[in-house]
């Protein structure tokens, strides 16, 4: 008898632990909320008065940000390279934050040169941010920035807070690095009423603001290129900026339902959340105000970050608003097989080839 109860107990548990794990892998639900959908426009003409509304929309979301100040950039030092120069420049953002950053400019350029906003990725490498562009044997041999500036491009990038000369200069001190310096940063904005996914676009505007008073450059040819966490600064910063004219979008056409579907919140680090988004829409809205300014987004078909169900749904409705300005050719995406959360060597070259022709 000991021995038949012991092994109905043995049986009992195990069945119990299956229950358990079954009702851990229920997906999550909330019965009081319902996920937007949002409408197709029905004209180019509806779809120009429902951008404005969805940037406002954003605007409020993002919280009470203080207006950018005129952009007032230092240049601190210069350096000579084979081809081109870099110049290393800050500037204050006008609330909490010195901004550093790099410029490329090619020695062979046109009098006014297209100018690219370059935006590193995440990682979790926080040491590392606007250096990206020198990362050798990625994207290319050399690094994205020289495979920009030889082709003519004036390049600009800069740190995110808590990355790369932005490291232990949060709110804390440099005592606090890496991942508690971004939740730092996060729970003082949200203290404040204001976004920190909002305060970085802020502070990739005002980047902008510097590309566009550049006197090498030509304001009217400005392109936003990023990966993952720089995907995500690249076309957040086009929907609100229209001074954005091609956009390249890499591995992060993430749409929030998907991620929450598919028990992948934690796919994401705290900067990416905004608070509200999901009551107003999903990004399917936030990148089709992007159109009909040129736009190409890459993905890895096996990109558990970006849910490929979320960037066919995404990629879906932007093909159908930018066919309401007869400008499909405007938008381009493309799927890879095989392919993770990546910026492959054969992404660069569409990348390259991408701006080459919109710019």
């Amino acid at each position: 008898m000991r021995k038949i109860a012991c092994t109905l107990f043995v049986a009992f548990s195990f069945l119990f632990i299956l229950k358990g794990l079954a009702q851990s892998s229920t997906p999550y639900q909330d019965v009081s909320f319902q996920y937007p959908q949002f409408p197709l426009p029905n004209s180019a003409k509806a779809w120009e008065k429902g951008r404005k509304a969805v940037r406002q929309t954003i605007q409020s979301c993002f919280g009470a940000l203080p207006a950018r100040p005129k952009i007032q950039a230092k240049i601190l030092r210069t350096e000579k390279r084979a081809g081109y120069s870099i110049e290393y420049f800050e500037f204050f953002n006008g609330i909490d934050a010195t901004v550093p950053g790099i410029l490329l400019i090619p020695d062979q350029r046109a009098p006014k040169a297209p100018g690219i906003l370059y935006h590193h990725y995440h990682g979790g490498d926080y040491a590392h941010g606007k250096d990206e562009l020198f990362k050798l044997n990625w994207v290319n041999d050399s690094g994205p920035g020289e495979g920009l500036v030889k082709q003519g491009y004036v390049v600009l990038a800069i740190d995110s807070y808590a990355f790369g000369e932005r490291s232990g200069k949060g709110p804390n001190g440099p005592e606090e690095k890496g991942k508690n310096e971004e939740l730092t940063w996060a729970r003082i904005n949200l203290l404040k009423g204001r976004s920190f996914w909002g305060s970085m676009v802020r502070d990739d505007q005002m980047a902008l603001d510097y590309l566009c008073a550049r006197p090498e450059v030509d304001p009217a040819r400005i392109g936003a290129v990023g990966m993952s966490m720089g995907c995500l600064r690249s076309y957040w910063l086009a929907a609100v900026d229209d001074r954005v004219k091609a956009t390249v979008a890499v591995a992060c056409i993430v749409r929030n339902q998907e991620l929450i579907k598919l028990g992948r919140m934690g796919s994401h680090g705290i900067y990416y959340y905004v608070q509200d988004l999901l009551r107003h829409f999903d990004n399917e809205a936030v990148l089709a105000c992007i159109a009909p300014r040129a736009l190409l987004t890459m993905s890895g078909k096996s990109d558990r970050m970006a849910p490929l169900e979320g960037v066919n749904y995404i990629n879906g409705f932007l093909e159908k608003v930018y066919a309401l300005y007869g400008k499909t050719g405007q938008f381009k995406h493309l799927e890879y097989d095989g392919v993770g959360h990546e910026y492959t060597p054969e992404m660069w070259k569409e990348t390259l080839v991408f701006f080459g022709a919109k710019l």
